[in-house]
């Protein structure tokens, strides 16, 4: 099943949480980061966990299959690639998070290999 966008960025931010140090990532840490309501991230655990990109255990820690690993990083990788690259062109460094964030998303994967490979 192909992973919806929302799906990507909820990936995403449990990689961002971990990499700030939150070794254990709770929905509560999510509900926070990305400012949704709590009813929310849960139906969209519930769904990553579904569709086989998280697993969460009995005390609410939430992990990552190999699958929703690879998902997680491969969003990433291109949001901060793209940054790079709108900031190196003159982009604001706010601006260029953004656009990023919406572009990651839809990008295909020939046009990030190339923009990757000039831009690293």
């Amino acid at each position: 099943m192909a992973l919806y966008e929302s799906g990507e960025m909820y990936l995403e931010t449990i990689l961002v949480l971990q990499k700030r140090g939150i070794e254990n990532v709770r929905a509560k840490d999510i509900v926070k980061e990305m400012n949704y309501s709590k009813p929310s991230v849960s139906i969209a655990l519930s769904n990553l966990k579904k569709e086989g990109y998280v697993t969460v255990d009995a005390n609410g820690f939430i992990e990552f299959t190999e699958t929703g690993s690879k998902v997680a990083k491969k969003t990433y990788e291109k949001h901060t690639v793209l940054t790079k690259m709108l900031v190196e062109l003159g982009v604001s460094e706010k601006t260029a998070s953004e656009d990023a964030c919406r572009i990651e998303h839809v990008i295909s994967d020939e046009t990030f290999k190339v923009i990757k490979k000039h831009f690293k």
